[in-house]
C-alpha cells in the first residue's frame, strides 16, 4: 500500500494568527495531520511566558513575523489567506475586524476560504467581548458542576475540558466540515464560530439524557460516572499513591471483587444505600498494599482497574511504550500525534516553531514575496 510521510492533511494550507490556549492547539492538531500551518506570530511574542523552544503546541509549524498594527500588516496576511485553505484566529469578537483581517476581508480576497474563529464566549451573547478562562466557560455549561466529590467544591481538570476538548477539537472538526464543504461542487468558504461553552456544553449531551430521564442527579459525586458509586473511582494504595477502579458491568465487578479479596463479605452493589459501607471496604482494602503490587495484582485481568500515573511515568507504562503513545523529538518527550492512519501515517515532523524563523521559507512556499519584507 502505497504511504506518504505527512498525514492525510498534506496539502492542506492555514494560517494561524497567533494567541494562546485553544487556537493554537487546534492548529497543532491539523499540522500533525500533515497540514501546512503557517503561523503569524507578533513581534514581542504571545505573552505567555513560556519559552517557544519548549511550546510543543507549536510543533509541526511554521512560524513567520508580521505586526498586524504596521501600515501593510493586514495586507500581508491576506496575502497568505488569499492561498490558504483554512485560516484561524482566537481573538475577542470585532478584533480582527479592527486589524483588517475579519472575515469580510479575508474571504474577499479568498472566496473558499474557511474561516475558523475561537473564543469562549462566542461571537455573539451577553458575555461576547468579556475576557475569560476555561473555568468561567466550564462554570456557565453546568460542566464544572459534575467534577468532584460531594460536598466539596467542584475540582477543576486543569484546562483540558474547556479550552481543548470544548474548543480546540469542536475548532478543528468544524473547519474540516467546512473545508469538506467548501470543495464541493458548487461550495464556497465560511465562518466557523467555535466557543469553548457550546463545546463544553455539547461534552454533556450524554448526561443530560440521563438527567431528563432520572438517572442523573443534579449533584456532583452522586452519581454513576462522577465519583459517587464505590465501583467507579480512585482508591488510596499503601504506599500513598492510586488505583483507578471502573468495573461497571457484573461480570468485570465480580472479577475485581474476588481479585480485591472481598468476594464474600461484599454488600450487594445494587443496592445505593450500602454504597458507603462497600467504598469504606474497597477502602480499606486498597490500604493494605501498595500501588505496585495491587498492579500487579490486576494487570492482565479484566477487572477494570489501573493505577493512577503520573505525567512523567506515564510514558514507561509497557502499553503506552508499546504503542509509542509519547515520542521523543528534539530532546522533548511528548505525546505523539493522534489519531492513526494506515494509509497517511502522522508523525512529529519538526519542533515548536520559533517566531519568525521560517519567514522566507513560506514567502517562496506560498509564493507571497511580501510576507518576507522587513
Amino acid at each position: 500500500m502505497a504511504t506518504t510521510e505527512h498525514g492525510p492533511l498534506a496539502g492542506v494550507r492555514v494560517v494561524e494568527l497567533a494567541g494562546i490556549g485553544p487556537g493554537p492547539f487546534a492548529a497543532m492538531l491539523l499540522a500533525d495531520l500533515g497540514a501546512d500551518v503557517v503561523r503569524v506570530d507578533r513581534p514581542g511574542g504571545s505573552g505567555l511566558g513560556i519559552d517557544p523552544a519548549y511550546d510543543l503546541t507549536n510543533r509541526n509549524k511554521r512560524s513567520v513575523l508580521i505586526d498586524l498594527k504596521a501600515d501593510d500588516g493586514a495586507a500581508r496576511v491576506l496575502d497568505l489567506a488569499e492561498r490558504a485553505d483554512i485560516l484561524i484566529e482566537g481573538y475577542r469578537p470585532g478584533v480582527a475586524e479592527r486589524l483588517g483581517v475579519g472575515p469580510d476581508a479575508a474571504l474577499a480576497r479568498n472566496p473558499r476560504l474557511v474561516y475558523g474563529r475561537m473564543t469562549g464566549w462566542g461571537q455573539d451573547g451577553p458575555l461576547a467581548e468579556r475576557a475569560g478562562h476555561d473555568i468561567a466557560y466550564i462554570a456557565l455549561t453546568g460542566t464544572l458542576s459534575m467534577i468532584g466529590k460531594s460536598g466539596e467544591p467542584p475540582t477543576v481538570p486543569a484546562n483540558l475540558v474547556g479550552d481543548y476538548a470544548g474548543g480546540s477539537l469542536y475548532l478543528v472538526v468544524g473547519v474540516l466540515a467546512a473545508l469538506q464543504h467548501a470543495r464541493t461542487p458548487g461550495g464556497r468558504g465560511q465562518v466557523v464560530d467555535a466557543a469553548i461553552v457550546d463545546g463544553a456544553a455539547h461534552l454533556a449531551t450524554m448526561i443530560h439524557g440521563m438527567l431528563a430521564a432520572g438517572g442523573w442527579q443534579d449533584r456532583r459525586g452522586s452519581n454513576l460516572l462522577d465519583g459517587g458509586c464505590p465501583f467507579y473511582g480512585t482508591y488510596e494504595t499503601a504506599d500513598g499513591q492510586y488505583m483507578a477502579v471502573g468495573p461497571l458491568e457484573q461480570r468485570f465487578y465480580d472479577e475485581f471483587t474476588a481479585l480485591l479479596g472481598i468476594g464474600e463479605e461484599a454488600p450487594d452493589r445494587r443496592d445505593i444505600t450500602r454504597w458507603e459501607e462497600l467504598r469504606t471496604l474497597v477502602a480499606d482494602r486498597f490500604r493494605t498494599r501498595t500501588r505496585a503490587e495491587w498492579t500487579e495484582v490486576f494487570e492482565s485481568t479484566d477487572a477494570c482497574v489501573a493505577p493512577v500515573l503520573s505525567l512523567r511515568e506515564a510514558p514507561h507504562h509497557p502499553h503506552i511504550a508499546a504503542r509509542s503513545t509519547f515520542v521523543e523529538h528534539g530532546g522533548l518527550t511528548q505525546p505523539a500525534p493522534a489519531p492513526r492512519f494506515s494509509a497517511t501515517p502522522v508523525s512529529v515532523r519538526s519542533g515548536p516553531a520559533r517566531p519568525g524563523a521560517d519567514t522566507e521559507a513560506v514567502a517562496a512556499d506560498w509564493d507571497v514575496p511580501g510576507i518576507a519584507r522587513s
